[in-house]
């Protein structure tokens, strides 16, 4: 069976995705995305208009701070890590991620 190309987002999911990668360690926007598409084995890829905008969200919510750096190619850029708040927040989106599939296997394969 071919593997689809692409999955589509849920939309509240790019922000569990991003918190979970920036549990690894600090990452900058470009890397987060790669990162994102490389452990999805290229099924997600999440595109610069929207991490961006989420990336900016979660910094106003306290969940994660940025500092400039430079990357390995030598290019200056922003390097977001999580915060106390943050891991609290993963723990919380990862909680309701699991609730939305056990519910989603319910509906799906209800018992006979």
């Amino acid at each position: 069976m071919d593997k689809p190309r692409k999955l589509e987002m849920l939309q509240g999911t790019l922000d569990l995705l991003i918190l979970q990668t920036l549990q690894w360690g600090p990452q900058h926007g470009h890397g987060i995305g790669q990162v994102i598409r490389a452990k999805s084995d290229e099924l997600l890829q999440v595109e610069h208009g929207s991490l961006y905008p989420a990336l900016h969200r979660l910094r106003r919510e306290g969940w994660i701070e940025a500092e400039w750096g430079v990357t390995e190619n030598k290019q200056r850029a922003r390097f977001y890590r999580l915060t106390e708040a943050g891991k609290q927040q993963l723990i919380e989106e990862e909680t309701k991620w699991k609730l939305f599939v056990k519910t989603m296997a319910r509906v799906m394969r209800p018992q006979e």
